[in-house]
């Protein structure tokens, strides 16, 4: 059995654990929030370096900006000191290969068309594949980088005008706390709808699900979200504000679709390597596991 474990710096009221078998290999797979604690969460790493067969970094991204211009987050450079042994991995991988994939399978597959519908993207910077995607498809969006990440009510339209700002901002934000730019431990827990104005009229809601969960608006009724790291109570708390129907880009695993971040540490242990893949291998082993995105309806009786 192979063992993969996330270590989160989000809420441990998010924790799970489920046991899965890919084309025969069985995995266990554990995800451990917390909450918020960059020291419990450096000493945990500590503790299972060398025990399991690979970390996901669960909580905190290590890079931010765009393909052209990259930039290290500090707080997310101290987390991956701490494994000298175990490959660790943040899920930008995936995000730039299954959620690739994800738009495409429902255009493709599904016969979805995006052109014309609106779209919001609560972060693009961390998502660029699924943004590039989503315009290329001919959607129509409204990203909030600026919004969602720093509280500054401004929203950007074209991805070339996103490129621009990071240029500028993201040399400065990656030196700050990862607090101050994403909810991190108890906040998590919390839903206070401060900019749940931008949700209004829009078709889909892309994103990292903790900015959805922390903004969204009571009524999101006929909306369709795009998103993952989705709870059992995630999914029913979006029955009850009448989304339409909920799309997770990684697979369900025991009740609930894990992050980014695990499912590219199940890849790399699969394959039984020492640290990230490429690109081309994500999609390699993607295609042989064969993964598909969640899909369900919330609405149906």
């Amino acid at each position: 059995m192979k063992r993969i474990v996330s270590i989160s710096l989000g809420s441990s009221r998010r924790n799970h654990k489920a046991e899965v078998e890919f084309k025969g290999v069985i995995f266990s797979v554990e995800r451990i929030g917390t909450d918020g604690d960059m020291d419990k969460m450096i000493a945990l790493l500590t503790e299972l370096d060398g025990q399991v067969d690979a970390f996901g970094l669960g909580g905190i991204d290590l890079y931010l900006g765009t393909p052209a211009h990259r930039y290290t987050i500090r707080d997310g450079k101290r987390m991956v000191a701490a494994a000298k042994k175990t490959p660790i991995v943040d899920g930008s991988g995936l995000k730039d290969t299954l959620e690739r994939q994800t738009i495409r399978y429902l255009q493709k597959d599904l016969g979805w068309d995006f052109s014309g519908k609106t779209a919001l993207l609560t972060s693009a910077l961390d998502r660029w594949g699924m943004a590039e995607e989503l315009e290329a498809a001919g959607c129509k969006l409204e990203i909030g980088d600026l919004i969602f990440a720093i509280g500054v009510p401004i929203s950007m339209h074209r991805l070339k005008t996103l490129e621009r700002v990071a240029r500028m901002l993201a040399p400065a934000a990656v030196k700050l706390p990862f607090s101050v730019l994403y909810p991190t431990g108890k906040q998590q827990e919390t839903s206070n709808g401060r900019f749940s104005r931008y949700f209004r009229g829009k078709d889909y809601i892309a994103g990292d699900f903790n900015y959805i969960y922390k903004h969204m608006p009571t009524d999101m009724t006929g909306q369709i979200v795009i998103t993952n790291t989705i709870t059992a109570h995630d999914v029913e708390e979006l029955k009850k504000r009448g989304a339409k129907m909920l799309v997770t880009s990684t697979p369900e695993l025991g009740g609930r679709s894990f992050g980014t971040n695990v499912m590219e540490a199940l890849l790399v242990a699969y394959a039984q390597a020492g640290s990230a893949l490429s690109k081309e291998h994500y999609n390699r082993l993607l295609a042989e596991l064969e993964f598909v995105p969640r899909i369900v309806n919330l609405q149906a009786n």
